[in-house]
């Protein structure tokens, strides 16, 4: 009579115990293989497994049979993970139901259906890694070394293009203020801006009183001292600066593991504008929550006074490290290099367009306000910040940094990007006068060496700087586009070496060629803008017949700026510039700012061969979007045909260092206004640029060849050159043996001058002798004349062969 003792205590499992073992899994229960009875001390052995009839019982010291068990099999059960013997038939029997079951799964797997056994990547065999590897020795120790790529850790600035010294954190406790005061030199009442608290006859100014011009209360004594208990939470530890606002104090959090905060205090108390920007500060921000921005923790009083609690950032201000660089340079301005000073305002961009997003400007951007923290970036100081739609609050910014306009009609997004512009200006070189006589503009191109060396950049903040609100950048999601633009271009021209990798543009589509461009079609597409209100409709269109196709988008439901642009393309598709051009007119009657309507004109006169007008089309789209390279190869191109080589060979310089995708169509154009200027050298250096796995390769290979032959080089030096470019190229037969042929006739009487070549030297593979080039001078045009159809050309061919072979005595 069997008897059961209790649950099986496997995993899973709902088995009982039987004669202590599992009547379901057949595992061994507490206890191990023996049990004791119920009503005796005597041991009395497990009886094994029953053997069906025809199934043969593994032997002991048999291995076991399941999957990864060292264990072997002992009076019918797994010594080492005691799951019972299965007689061997039974194990083919169930692997053979096994396999048909997964056979039949996968036969049966519905598309899109659960995945099984049968199409997991489980059943495919890995190689050993990891502590699978670590472990071949017998070892159990799987600690892990770092040895491998770091590839996955990058630097966050520098958008993975150029690399940016981090910024050690900084110590709080060592950041506070041993004796905080306020320069007299940065006390100005709050209320018209004149100068107070400054010396008289040599004595100290006071650092509090009242303003002599307009009665004004001031003072810049710090209200908190160490020790301070603010709020019964924050203990002040000390002042750590001062700004146009207040006091900034760090103390430590009681009620939060003792964490470091900021609390920012009134300069002033008793200014009630100041007060009320403490105020509208505290109700803007509770709403901001963004990891480029400082965070606020709190707002709470204190005796009388507000103070913001906020995130402690311990890093260096940008300005810190202007000032820093400034005093390793012996007390001269050092500006960031351009990559570095652009990888800080790109990191920070994405801050600005999450305030705009909620309706915030931020209004007092500079140096002073971006923070480095090792490789991150952080925006602090938001006391400006304000509604758009606020008419009524004070407005707080910079004298240089703060657009014009923001004084009559109030701050907006277009005043954010022109304080980035400002900023991005200052960071990169010395700004003289930029709160004195460049108050609002920028200084001349001419007498700027920066705006000389980086055009790109010059377009960028002359764009964000621009005068008119309207003409600057419409977003800074539209900003941030074309500063890394620029980026990736300043970092190119650093290398000067290797093109960058390719980078989709979201604006153009990649050249149309890899080959020399030689008219319009072959410039970068525009991109169709897929939020257009026509674009569904426009998708509809065929595009196979220009002329269908124009009459089609005659009778568009609505004259948007894509159907516009279609109508354009389809003109010049037609051979048709005049249409294309009044139709990028009308688009500007309805968009002056539709720069695509120009780049659409740029094309129109490429068509008709008018390039100055191409030239000033494609200029101004350059100037609208710097960021892009299309526009550069668009004028590059009207500047080669257009009288401007020297800016023509600039940009497509440019385009050739930046850009994998660009690098053939503008290497041509390199090599051909070096060519027209007899710069050899320079032309050949161009085509090299084209990279083996380009279509245009085999044709820069025949360009090259053309260089180094033009003039009727008598070089036997050129000529090898030539003749090996031509020879490792992968140019037909027949062109192959035309430029053999030329080679080998400016080499003849060359090598017949006594003395005049070296021993043993070459040409290509032919020796640079009377004898060897006669020999393939022939054999090239015996071969062309066997290729030729046309009889009379066979002919000379032949003739010309027989006129240069070798002398013989047969």
């Amino acid at each position: 009579m069997s008897t059961a003792t209790g649950t099986c205590t496997q995993p899973g499992c709902t088995g009982s115990i039987v004669d202590g073992y599992c009547d379901v899994c057949g595992m061994p229960g507490e206890g191990g293989h023996s049990t004791h009875a119920a009503g005796g001390g005597a041991a009395v052995s497990a009886p094994a497994p029953s053997v069906p009839v025809g199934r043969v019982m593994p032997s002991n010291g048999d291995p076991c049979e399941q999957p990864g068990c060292a264990g072997r099999i002992l009076d019918g059960y797994c010594d080492v993970c005691g799951t019972p013997a299965v007689p061997r038939a039974r194990v083919a029997e169930a692997s053979a139901l096994a396999s048909a079951r997964t056979r039949l799964a996968g036969e049966a797997q519905p598309l899109g259906g659960d995945a099984t056994v049968a199409t997991s990547s489980s059943r495919v065999q890995s190689a050993a890694i990891g502590s699978r590897r670590a472990g071949t020795d017998g070892s159990l120790a799987t600690r892990r070394t770092r040895t491998g790529s770091q590839r996955m850790r990058t630097a966050r600035l520098g958008a993975g293009l150029t690399v940016v010294p981090p910024a050690p954190p900084v110590d709080a406790a060592k950041a506070i203020m041993v004796n905080p005061q306020v320069p007299e030199d940065k006390r100005s009442c709050s209320k018209c801006g004149k100068a107070v608290g400054r010396s008289i006859d040599g004595q100290p100014g006071r650092s509090e009183g009242f303003c002599p011009n307009c009665g004004q209360p001031f003072s810049f004594t710090p209200k908190l001292q160490p020790g301070d208990l603010v709020a019964g939470q924050y203990e002040v530890a000390g002042a750590l600066a001062h700004g146009g606002l207040g006091w900034i104090y760090l103390a430590r959090d009681r009620n939060v593991s003792n964490r470091w905060v900021v609390l920012k205090g009134l300069l002033n108390s008793g200014d009630p504008d100041a007060l009320a920007a403490a105020i509208a500060e505290q109700q803007f921000l509770a709403q901001v929550e963004h990891p480029l921005i400082v965070e606020i923790y709190n707002f709470v009083t204190h005796e009388g006074a507000g103070y913001i609690v906020m995130e402690y950032v311990g890093g260096k201000s940008v300005k810190q490290i202007l000032k820093q660089r400034m005093v390793a340079n012996n007390g001269e301005y050092d500006p960031l290099p351009v990559d570095q000073a652009l990888a800080y305002i790109l990191e920070l961009l994405p801050a600005f367009q999450y305030l705009h997003d909620l309706g915030l400007v931020y209004c007092d951007f500079k140096p002073d306000n971006m923070i480095q923290v090792g490789d991150a970036m952080k925006l602090i100081d938001l006391g400006g910040v304000r509604r758009i739609d606020d008419e009524e609050s004070a407005i707080y910014g910079t004298v240089g940094y703060q657009a014009p306009e923001v004084a009559e009609v109030g701050p907006s997004v277009a005043s954010d990007i022109y304080t980035i512009g400002r900023t991005i200006v200052v960071l990169c070189m010395e700004f003289r006068g930029y709160q004195g006589s460049y108050l609002h503009s920028l200084p001349p191109v001419e007498s700027t060496p920066l705006f000389q060396q980086y055009d790109s950049l010059y377009h960028l903040v002359a764009k964000c700087c621009a005068p008119d609100p309207a003409d600057r950048f419409a977003s800074v999601d539209e900003l941030r586009t074309q500063v890394l633009g620029v980026l990736r271009e300043v970092v190119a021209r650093k290398r000067m070496g290797t093109a960058l990798t390719s980078a989709a543009s979201v604006l153009f589509e990649s050249p149309a060629t890899a080959r020399p461009i030689t008219e319009w079609s072959q410039l970068p597409r525009l991109r169709e803008d897929t939020t257009d209100p026509q674009y569904s409709w426009l998708s509809t269109i065929s595009a196979e017949d220009p002329e269908k196709r124009l009459v089609d988008l005659e009778n568009a439901p609505e004259d948007t700026a894509e159907v516009w642009l279609a109508r354009a393309r389809a003109a010049l598709d037609l051979g048709r510039p005049a249409v294309a051009r009044s139709h990028a007119q009308r688009l500007l009657a309805d968009d002056p700012w539709e720069w695509r309507a120009l780049w659409i004109e740029g094309l129109a006169a490429v068509q008709a061969e008018d390039f100055d007008t191409a030239k000033a089309s494609f200029n101004a789209v350059y100037q609208q979007v710097p960021g892009e390279l299309a526009p550069k190869l668009g004028l590059a191109f009207a500047c080669e045909r257009g009288g401007l080589p020297e800016v023509a060979e600039s940009l497509y310089q440019v385009c050739a260092a930046t850009d994998a995708a660009y690098v053939p169509p503008a290497a041509f154009g390199m090599a051909r206004v070096r060519a027209a200027r007899n710069d050899a050298a320079g032309a050949v250096a161009a085509l090299d640029l084209v990279p083996t796995t380009s279509r245009g390769y085999t044709e820069s290979r025949q360009q090259r060849a053309e260089v180094l032959l033009s003039g009727g080089t008598q070089d036997i030096a050129v000529l090898d050159q030539a003749m090996r470019t031509i020879e490792t190229s992968s140019v037909d037969t027949a062109t192959r043996q035309r430029f053999t042929v030329r080679i080998l006739n400016e080499a003849l009487p060359v090598v017949t001058q006594p003395g005049k070549v070296p021993a043993g030297a070459k040409i290509g593979s032919v020796p640079a002798t009377e004898a060897g080039v006669r020999d393939g001078l022939e054999n090239a045009l015996r071969m062309l004349a066997r290729d030729t159809v046309d009889l009379k050309e066979r002919v000379v061919l032949v003739n010309q062969a027989n006129s240069v072979r070798n002398w013989s005595l047969t």
